[in-house]
């Protein structure tokens, strides 16, 4: 059996910037194991499947090399880009059915994709020696004003203040000791950021997932939402910039990427999360599965 899958990069601050995803449409008839095949074989961090949905618009389901996650926020921009390029959607709202719930998103008429993501958990906050070990770095280098902590809008990552954007780029993690680590914390994996940042945004970011076969990540946009929330609740994002906010991603590996932000909140609560950014360079290619 052939399957046709798309291939195209979200989240590009440049030509060669963003995070590669693959999107397969009309996914109905692919059995777990074979989604698996594909998604290995296309060897991105993430491929998404869609599929039809009987509580939503469509039902996404998204694949590592490795194994099924919950959620993907660049693949989700990938997979909506896919769908008004074929004209399969129209600019407007739709609902996505997904392992982490059904979520909203916003298709804007230049392009943009807006996704909702799940409101935030604030989880276990971690000791500083177990993380400054496993990026070899000193604990010195963690910033003191902020908490390593694990949060979640969706997916859950921990989060990792640094003090400096030198620091955050020239940093060389240990993987084997992360996936160990994110394994015992049952995370995805290392959200490591600082506030220190190339073109005047919220925070640059560095993501790390060696447990689900990415080292690192150029764009991702789940973690930067739990990042959002996270700001926000410490007190780094104030009401007047929770609804521009902008991570930059993907420097350390010549992947330059910008994931947009906003926050809804009611005094200091927050009611909504909403993450987006464009995608390009789509391609298609037949896979033998």
């Amino acid at each position: 059996m052939k399957v046709k899958v798309y291939t195209l990069n979200a989240f590009g601050k440049s030509n060669n910037g963003g995070n590669p995803a693959g999107v397969v449409l009309n996914a109905n008839t692919l059995s777990t194991e074979v989604m698996q095949r594909i998604a290995k074989e296309v060897g991105f961090s993430e491929t998404a499947f869609v599929q039809k949905s009987d509580v939503a618009d469509f039902k996404v389901r998204f694949f590592t090399p490795s194994e099924e996650i919950d959620l993907c926020g660049h693949a989700t921009i990938a997979c909506f880009y896919v769908l008004a390029n074929k004209s399969i959607s129209n600019p407007g709202k739709y609902k996505q059915e997904t392992k982490a719930g059904v979520l909203d998103l916003e298709v804007k008429i230049d392009g943009t994709i807006l996704m909702n993501q799940a409101l935030p958990e604030f989880l276990d906050i971690i000791d500083q020696k177990e993380i400054a070990a496993s990026l070899n770095i000193s604990e010195d280098k963690i910033a003191s004003d902020l908490p390593i902590q694990i949060v979640s809008t969706g997916l859950k990552d921990i989060l990792i203040p640094i003090k400096n954007l030198d620091t955050l780029l020239t940093m060389t993690p240990d993987f084997d000791k992360i996936a160990e680590i994110s394994k015992k914390y049952n995370v995805i994996g290392y959200h490591a950021f600082t506030l220190e940042t190339k073109f005047d945004s919220t925070a640059h970011c560095r993501n790390f997932a060696p447990l689900y076969a990415i080292p690192e990540e150029s764009a991702t946009g789940t973690s930067n939402g739990a990042l959002s929330c996270y700001l926000f609740k410490y007190g780094k994002v104030t009401a007047k910039n929770k609804n521009n906010l902008i991570f930059e991603q993907g420097y350390s590996i010549n992947q330059p990427s910008e994931i947009r932000a906003s926050l809804s909140t009611n005094d200091k609560n927050i009611i909504e999360i909403k993450v987006g950014g464009n995608a390009s360079a789509l391609k298609e290619k037949m896979l033998e599965v």
